[in-house]
């Protein structure tokens, strides 16, 4: 008998729901079947946690005293945004401050962690906003917002990077050493959120999320979603596929879950703790959160070349469980796989979501438009 989420919600209210994390559904399917496990279970939660370039955050510092409306903004050195409003920043991820290891996710980092933060600004110089400049110091708890604003997050499925030149590459999935000597991946497999619903069923804008160590909602899809990929017999995506944009306060997140990064020879980032609770409606939600790490398949890509020239030639295809054993075969040789994401993490994030639903602190919501996805 298929459930609903208010259904769903209100056994959570009473205590009576059956939350499982990703990792434990998948058991429980293995073990007992599809049908058993969409009888028995009500809710499954997700979790990753790796670097998300496309994310910031949007700032607003409140007014000095005269006014300022800011031209030119840097923040812990780190250039920001200013073309939006008097007192408004945007602080990219991946802006970097002139020492090149330090930009965006670290003063973000930093904001969450209740550091201060030193803003250097210049402005207009208008009959309302008369001041030029301005240099001043600030932590989370003194400005007036702070909104941690992602446009391209949790990729439903992603490359795995190899280098077929004969030179050591640096690219945003780490150092590749020639020859497929190593291959970098990123993701959480049968953890990730969108990999448990691919085809969009449940998740969708105003559904509410774990992020950053707080809570956020997506706002609709992530820049570059794709709704129609190539799908294995599962259909599970064989390539990047969906995204989602999303958004939550600052002021409620936790620096464990929110880590500027420096990846060499590429540049600074942030790694986003993000996790989705999936409601189990009927068999085949049940059947798709039950999805293994080996039944994911992720595309291989030569970053020397085919990459950087978007030529869209792909190697071959590799299972999660792979990756995670350490090595795979790529064109007939044994490469050894490393990861820019954190699985632990990722579990961490489906283990604090399933608890705070148990503990009757966060409920799912119905978003008012699903994405397409076919």
């Amino acid at each position: 008998m298929p459930k609903s989420i208010e259904e769903i919600n209100r056994k959570i209210e009473n205590g009576t729901a059956v939350i499982l994390t990703a990792g434990e559904m998948t058991d429980l399917v293995t073990e007992q079947g599809v049908k058993k496990a969409a009888r028995q279970v009500d809710v499954v939660t997700t979790g990753t946690f790796g670097p998300m370039c496309s994310s910031g955050l949007l700032i607003n510092t409140g007014h000095s005293s005269p006014r300022i409306n800011y031209r030119e903004a840097t923040l812990n050195g780190v250039p920001a945004y200013c073309g939006i409003a008097a007192v408004d920043l945007f602080l990219g991820a991946t802006a970097q401050s002139e020492t090149r290891c330090y930009g965006g996710g670290h003063v973000i980092e930093d904001l969450v962690s209740g550091r201060t933060v030193h803003l250097d600004a210049g402005g207009h110089g208008t009959d309302c906003y008369p001041r030029r400049e301005l240099s001043t110091s600030f932590s989370i708890s003194t400005i007036a917002s702070a909104e941690l604003t992602n446009f391209r997050n949790a990729y439903q499925n992603y490359n795995v990077a190899v280098n077929c030149s004969e030179r050591e590459i640096q690219t945003y999935l780490g150092v590749l050493r020639p020859s497929c000597a190593n291959a970098g991946f990123s993701g959480s497999g049968e953890f990730s959120p969108l990999i448990n619903d691919p085809y969009f069923r449940t998740i969708g804008t105003g559904t509410r999320i774990f992020l950053g160590g707080g809570t956020g909602w997506i706002t609709g899809p992530g820049t570059q979603h794709s709704s129609n990929p190539r799908r294995s017999p599962n259909g599970v995506p064989m390539e990047g596929a969906g995204t989602i944009s999303v958004r939550g306060d600052l002021r409620g997140m936790n620096p464990g879950f929110l880590r500027g990064v420096w990846i060499k020879g590429y540049g600074v980032s942030l790694s986003v703790g993000v996790g989705i609770p999936i409601p189990i409606l009927d068999e085949e939600m049940a059947r798709f959160t039950g999805v293994s790490d080996g039944e994911i398949l992720a595309p291989v890509v030569d970053y020397s070349s085919d990459y950087p020239e978007n030529g869209g030639k792909i190697l071959g295809h590799v299972s999660y469980r792979d990756l995670y054993s350490g090595e795979i075969t790529v064109q007939g040789k044994r490469t050894k796989t490393f990861s820019l994401s954190n699985r632990r993490k990722g579990e961490e994030v489906a283990g604090e979501l399933k608890n705070w639903i148990e503990k009757k602190e966060f409920f799912l919501t119905s978003p008012s438009e699903v994405f397409e996805a076919v």
